[in-house]
């Protein structure tokens, strides 16, 4: 029967084991030998004991936090992943702490002094440089969400090869010859794959693609911005690839600013999903990603204790046809 006294640090005198395993077991962890793990719940049984979130952080010399760290906050995209996140680490009793950095010049400072504080970090690829990530493998457990692999830290990341399929719909079912591509590649592993995708995607066609990509940043007004760049040339294209759903939006906007029709004019297509993309008119061709599977699956990935990870996680991803390609009900060209 429960004094409501009872610390895990008793619970463990009492069960002749250390705190850390009173913590694994009332958490369920299966890293316990049977033996203890049964003499354990004996004693949390008959004492009533409930293990505290901070109480078992602090028997396992361990902060109860994980960081989440991001380029920059704005948008459905960042809203989502925290959101997927903060949900499953919940979950294992962790509380978040989450860092913008944007593109400060002291990121890399202030992500390593964010690593003194939490027991694991999210970096999203291209917030810190090689030499950061390298140190901060060295201290806590790291996971990239939408970046790259290393010998020292897993990856989760969405199939972004999506780009060429929907690329290819666009000059072949469609019969396009003159596409831009909307996006930075510049410090983005997932822009430069749609990039390199879409690069692909013309060549399989026997098409000649542009030479360069509208380089701007992934926001709706960024859109704006590169739909002038494009529309207001001697020579505009058919159809915009947008590396995000935001940009395409915004391009959108841009397009019919300047009187013109999507997409009996121009053509438009994102990437993502985002719910704004199906209540727009016309609505939006894009590619779905799983952007609440991709934070969920790296909090987890973060909260499991067994040794480090490694490898690539990837994420399969959808292509959507909507009015924006001149698809008809999800249909071909």
């Amino acid at each position: 029967m429960s004094n409501g006294k009872i610390t895990v640090r008793r619970v463990a005198e009492l069960a002749g084991v250390s705190p850390a395993t009173v913590s694994r077991v009332s958490r369920g962890s299966t890293h316990v030998d049977p033996v203890l793990r049964e003499r354990v719940l004996r004693v949390i049984e008959e004492h009533g004991y409930k293990p505290s979130h901070f109480g078992r952080a602090l028997a396992e010399r361990r902060h109860g936090a994980l960081g989440l760290v991001f380029p920059g906050l704005s948008g459905p995209y960042f809203a989502e992943l925290i959101q997927g996140f903060e949900v499953q680490a919940l979950e294992t009793g962790d509380s978040v702490l989450v860092l913008a950095s944007h593109s400060r010049d002291d990121t890399d400072a202030t992500v390593i002094d964010l690593a003194g504080r939490v027991d694991g970090m999210a970096i999203h690829g291209g917030t810190v440089s090689d030499a950061a990530l390298e140190k901060l493998c060295g201290m806590v457990r790291v996971v990239v969400m939408a970046g790259d692999t290393g010998p020292a830290h897993a990856s989760v990341r969405v199939d972004n090869s999506s780009m060429r399929g929907l690329t290819r719909h666009l000059l072949v079912d469609h019969g396009y010859r003159r596409l831009a591509f909307v996006g930075n590649p510049d410090g983005s592993t997932d822009v430069t794959v749609r990039w390199e995708a879409f690069l692909a995607a013309h060549k399989t066609a026997r098409r000649k693609p542009p030479k360069e990509p509208v380089r701007v940043g992934l926001q709706q007004s960024d859109g704006v911005i590169a739909a002038k760049q494009l529309l207001d040339g001697d020579e505009p294209p058919e159809a915009v690839v947008c590396a995000n759903d935001e940009t395409a939006l915004g391009v959108m906007i841009g397009a019919m600013g300047r009187g013109l029709k999507v997409p009996d004019d121009i053509a438009i297509t994102g990437f993502d999903d985002m719910p704004m993309a199906s209540l727009v008119n016309p609505d939006l061709t894009t590619v779905r990603q799983p952007v609440r599977e991709l934070a969920t699956t790296t909090a987890r990935l973060l909260a499991d204790r067994s040794p480090d990870p490694a490898g690539a996680v990837l994420l399969p991803t959808e292509i959507v046809l909507r009015g924006s390609c001149g698809c008809r009900d999800g249909g071909g060209g």
